[in-house]
């Protein structure tokens, strides 16, 4: 299969690249920064921004699925990142007739979302953090998918939680609209995209993913993914 991953070169693009050429899979490798991105077999780098109707509709011509990884860190600016790329590669999509279509988005969006015996999430992180600081980027998320969901694409909403850094795949949990979890890790994320591009499970409808063998630290996540990449 022919896959365009959008986002390739950030943290989860670089996993689901990996995984799909290892997987025996033609990437396209769509990035505004390619320096980065060792040259392989099976791999093509397209240089684009997300948010360029002509650069994504070049980039993704002869893709069989677009996989976006695309997006940014919380804060209290304006976000408009996701809506405006899934405006623009929807659009993209529609006039070059690739039809499915895997987005990254997250458990929040679920407003029922409450991960079972994560007392200190639920009553700390979460209202304090993610909801308060996480607010506007939220609020873009939900525009994306009202964008996406507007669609006649074979979308899936991937909605992982909270984002950390592990070098292998392990045992991971996926389900319909949400998954019960604090954490996913950018492996089990790409791994879970992937088979799902294969399966076909939760097609027009969103797909939760939460890795449940491995935790993250807690305090080393929020430095890492709400502090430092700032």
């Amino acid at each position: 299969m022919r896959i365009a991953v959008l986002g390739a070169n950030g943290p989860t693009g670089r996993h689901l690249t990996d995984q799909a050429l290892a997987g025996g899979h033609e990437v396209v490798a769509v990035t505004r920064r390619p320096g980065s991105l060792t040259p392989r077999p099976g791999l093509a780098v397209a240089v684009a921004d997300a948010t360029d109707q002509a650069a994504v509709e070049a980039a993704i011509d002869g893709a069989d699925a677009v996989l976006s990884t695309v997006g940014t860190t919380f804060g209290k600016q304006t976000v408009t990142t996701y809506s405006a790329s899934a405006t623009v590669v929807t659009a993209a999509m529609a006039r070059r007739g690739v039809g499915r279509l895997l987005v990254v988005s997250s458990n929040m969006m679920d407003p029922h979302w409450r991960p079972t015996g994560a007392h200190f999430f639920n009553h700390v992180l979460d209202p304090l953090v993610a909801r308060r600081l996480g607010r506007t980027l939220h609020a873009d998320m939900r525009r994306m998918e009202d964008v996406i969901r507007g669609t006649d694409l074979d979308w899936t909403l991937v909605r992982p939680s909270g984002l950390f850094d592990h070098p292998v795949v392990t045992d991971y949990l996926t389900s319909e609209t949400s998954a019960d979890g604090v954490f996913t890790a950018r492996a089990d994320l790409a791994a879970a995209m992937l088979r799902e591009l294969e399966e076909g499970r939760y097609v027009r409808t969103a797909m939760g993913v939460v890795t449940t063998a491995v935790k993250p630290n807690v305090v080393k996540l929020i430095w890492n993914e709400g502090v430092k990449k700032k």
